[in-house]
């Protein structure tokens, strides 16, 4: 790794060293967990030398196992590559810009398309530049509702492996789009973003792609915000990638190990306090933010999730759950609170956090100074993860149960083909209309096989997890978001959300690979109107269908508690229903 030195002086014009002076003292860490701290600070220093030295042997000591980090370790580098790779970045997108491309669509998955999302939600869209639009599933509602008119829009294929589901067959609906709106060029208005030599390289090449933006194959996807996956976008949408790129370098520069004592330092900080925080029974990591950071927020829980939740262990991020008063919060929470520069609802946000404090919460406060510093909290939090990750002891750098979800969904898709029907296990109960399936350890937790009494499962330090396979539809979101409000201040308990397919590639691995302490609650509904994918033999219904029963078989697999509710329609209504039983369950 470079030096601090060179970092702060090898590219003047990024203004790195003014940067990392606004850095050094960002991170606040509030009285309590000293013990934790003090007894895993000497890990923490031999795992942020081991990351600034690309020293796999800080997290395992199989020679397989530090092979295969020595190979994920590329994004500590990344920014350099991006510095150097600005005037590309920016003659590529003025170039987009004018031709007359108005739209963006982002073809992406897990961390090849959070990044860019977040970019687009805190840092924006410059007047005059392309409108981003992330999409991350294969529900036919949100396939439709990313619509654009297809000659002035640029489809913009991300995928590290080249050979991911979702992103492909998103990727054969829009080159139809295009050919029936009679574009004969239709490679004209892709471009790649992949690792050298996959099938995607190869395709885009082949198929005369408009440009092809190789990454480094030794950054994972959820390492990758700082690499071509997220600053194309950035570039595309007209944003200052030499300032957001400068903030990164700052951070790495304020972050090199020897400079500071671990608790001091920016981001070994944190990590330290992450990891101790967990070893002390607070793996509830609860992200507070202002509304306009809450995009960021579904970045670090990928990242946490996916990176740390294995072997029986790992952190379990909170990402988008409302401040409640402090009663309503278990001994298992540690609070990061990021604290956006200008944000409305500071004031606000700082009496509850005066409120956690006064009844001995740990709390750690992140300033940061403003939109673009984006780059350098990016940096911040994949640095503190693999610190995170040493104190933990595991691999921060694989996710073995994300590729047995896929695995799991190819066995339904293939059943699928064979048969023309997908395999579903007999529910055991029926709600107005809604299929109500329980997994065997759910069951044998609940004698009278009751589906409605899940959320009696929960106790003192589980978590409950929302998982929905729906589309973008704010009715839906908002019966979704109130039932998690609902379980977070009935049950006290922490609360996850997401989105599937999405959560498959981050808090899935989470959920399968870490502490067996979550009780899970899946959703899926049939589309009210469906899409074919063209090439293929099932429709982006059968799709969602199958990586919903996936994951549900995957949870059952690893003797998780869970429910599968699959709903007729996509209606608020039948959402509400299912809410309301479960909640009759567990009292006020």
């Amino acid at each position: 790794m470079h030096s601090a030195h060179e970092l702060l002086t090898r590219w003047p014009a990024l203004d790195v060293a003014a940067k990392r002076a606004r850095l050094q003292s960002s991170l606040h860490l509030s009285p309590g967990l000293a013990d934790a701290v003090a007894s895993s600070t000497a890990v923490a220093e031999r795992a942020a030398s081991g990351v600034w030295r690309s020293t796999p042997a800080v997290w395992s000591r199989d020679a397989a196992t530090q092979k295969e980090i020595a190979d994920r370790l590329g994004w500590m580098s990344s920014p350099l590559l991006m510095a150097d790779s600005v005037d590309r970045l920016r003659t590529f997108a003025s170039s987009i810009k004018r031709n007359g491309f108005t739209d963006v669509v982002l073809l992406g998955m897990g961390g090849s398309s959070l990044a860019p999302e977040v970019l687009r939600a805190v840092v924006g869209v410059a007047s005059g530049w392309p409108r981003l639009h992330m999409l991350d599933s294969t529900d036919p509602a949100a396939v439709r509702a990313a619509a654009t008119a297809p000659e002035r829009t640029l489809y913009l294929l991300a995928s590290k492996s080249g050979t991911t589901i979702e992103p492909n067959s998103l990727a054969a609906h829009f080159r139809q789009r295009l050919q029936d709106a009679g574009i004969p060029r239709w490679g004209d208005h892709f471009v790649a973003i992949t690792d050298e030599g996959t099938e995607l390289d190869r395709r885009a090449r082949a198929e005369h792609f408009r440009d092809v933006f190789i990454n480094p194959s030794d950054i994972g996807g959820r390492y990758s915000a700082l690499s071509f996956f997220g600053m194309v976008p950035a570039a595309l949408m007209g944003q200052d990638v030499a300032e957001i790129v400068g903030w990164s370098l700052a951070m790495l520069a304020a972050s090199e190990p020897g400079i500071t004592t671990a608790i001091a330092n920016p981001s070994v900080g944190l990590g330290l306090v992450m990891g101790a925080a967990a070893r002390d029974g607070r793996d509830k990591l609860t992200l507070v933010a202002p509304p306009a950071l809450d995009a960021f927020g579904l970045w670090v829980e990928q990242l946490i999730a996916e990176s740390t939740g294995k072997n029986g262990t790992g952190i379990v991020p909170i990402a988008g759950e409302p401040l409640a008063d402090p009663s309503r919060y278990g001994v298992d929470r540690l609070f990061v609170r990021l604290r956006g520069h200008g944000a409305p609802g500071e004031e606000a946000r700082d009496a509850s956090i005066h409120a956690l404090r006064d009844t001995h919460m740990p709390v750690v406060e992140i300033d940061m100074p403003e939109p673009t510093a984006l780059g350098a909290e990016f940096m911040r939090w994949e640095i503190a993860t693999a610190v995170a990750g040493a104190i933990l002891e595991i691999n921060p750098f694989d996710q073995p149960n994300v590729q047995q979800a896929k695995d799991a969904t190819h066995v339904l898709l293939t059943e699928f083909k064979n048969t023309g029907r997908l395999p579903i296990a007999k529910p055991d109960a029926a709600l107005d209309g809604t299929a109500l399936t329980l997994t065997s350890a759910a069951r044998q937790a609940l004698p009278d096989a009751a589906a409605e009494a899940l959320l009696t499962l929960l106790h003192p330090g589980d978590y409950f997890a929302l998982l929905a396979y729906v589309g973008p539809d704010p009715a839906l979101a908002s019966e979704l978001q109130t039932l998690r409000r609902a379980v977070r201040d009935r049950a006290r308990v922490a609360t996850m959300f997401g989105y599937g397919p999405r959560y498959l590639h981050s808090t899935g691995q989470l959920h399968k690979g870490g502490p067996n302490s979550g009780v899970f609650l899946l959703i899926s509904a049939a589309p009210r109107e469906d899409l074919p994918i063209p090439g293929e033999p099932f429709s982006f219904g059968t799709l969602e269908l199958a990586q919903a029963i996936g994951d549900f078989n995957s949870l059952e697999a690893a003797g998780r508690r869970a429910v599968h509710a699959h709903l007729t329609s996509p209606d608020p209504a039948a959402i509400r229903a299912v809410a309301e039983a479960l909640l009759q369950r567990i009292g006020t």
